[in-house]
C-alpha cells in the first residue's frame, strides 16, 4: 500500500525533496517576517470568496474570511520557519483531520491551487525563488489532503505523518 506521501507526490507531479525545499531556508526570516504571508493569505481567500464557482464556493461558507485568513497565515509562518501561533492558539495543525468534514478531491485540490498560485504571483514582497518552494510545497500538501480524504471516506486508518513535516528529516 502507498504511504499518503507517496500518493501525494505522484498525483502533485511533485517529489517529496521539492515539496519539501521550504525546510532549506526559513522562508519566515528570508521573506522579513509575518506581513507576506497575511498578504498572501488575505489576497488568496478574497479570490476563494469571489469564486464563481458556486459549488467550489461553498467549501468555505461555514468559514469566517478573517478566520480562514487567519488560521492559514498562522499556520504558514509556523511550517515555513516562524514561530508556533498556529499551535500556539490551535493545537497541533492534523491537516487531515481538519479538513476531513470538506469535500477535498482531484477537482477542489486544482481549484484551491489555481487560486494560490494567483495569490502567490500577485504578493509582491515574495520572491520567484520562495514562490516555486511554496507552490511546490502546498501542491504536494493538496494531494496529501486529497489521498487523506480517500483513505478516510475507504475506510482505512490514516497514518500519523503529516505534511507539517518533513518525512525525510
Amino acid at each position: 500500500m502507498q504511504s499518503l506521501q507517496q500518493k501525494a507526490s505522484e498525483w502533485s507531479g511533485v517529489a517529496p525533496s521539492d515539496a519539501f525545499a521550504i525546510d532549506e531556508t526559513n522562508l519566515f526570516e528570508a521573506l522579513g517576517g509575518l506581513q507576506p504571508f497575511v498578504d498572501l493569505s488575505t489576497n488568496f481567500y478574497t479570490r476563494i470568496y469571489e469564486d464563481e464557482e458556486e459549488s467550489f464556493r461553498s467549501i468555505f461558507a461555514a468559514s469566517r474570511k478573517e478566520d480562514a485568513i487567519r488560521n492559514q497565515y498562522e499556520f504558514f509562518v509556523q511550517r515555513m520557519g516562524g514561530p508556533p501561533l498556529y499551535s500556539q492558539r490551535r493545537g497541533h495543525p492534523a491537516l487531515i483531520a481538519r479538513h476531513r468534514p470538506f469535500p477535498v478531491t482531484h477537482q477542489a485540490a486544482e481549484r484551491w491551487l489555481h487560486h494560490m498560485q494567483q495569490a502567490l504571483d500577485n504578493t509582491g514582497s515574495i520572491d520567484p525563488d520562495s514562490r516555486v518552494k511554496m507552490m511546490n510545497f502546498f501542491r504536494h500538501t493538496a494531494y496529501f489532503l486529497v489521498a487523506g480524504n480517500e483513505m478516510t471516506k475507504q475506510g482505512q486508518g490514516v497514518p500519523c505523518k503529516h505534511a507539517t513535516s518533513n518525512p525525510a528529516a
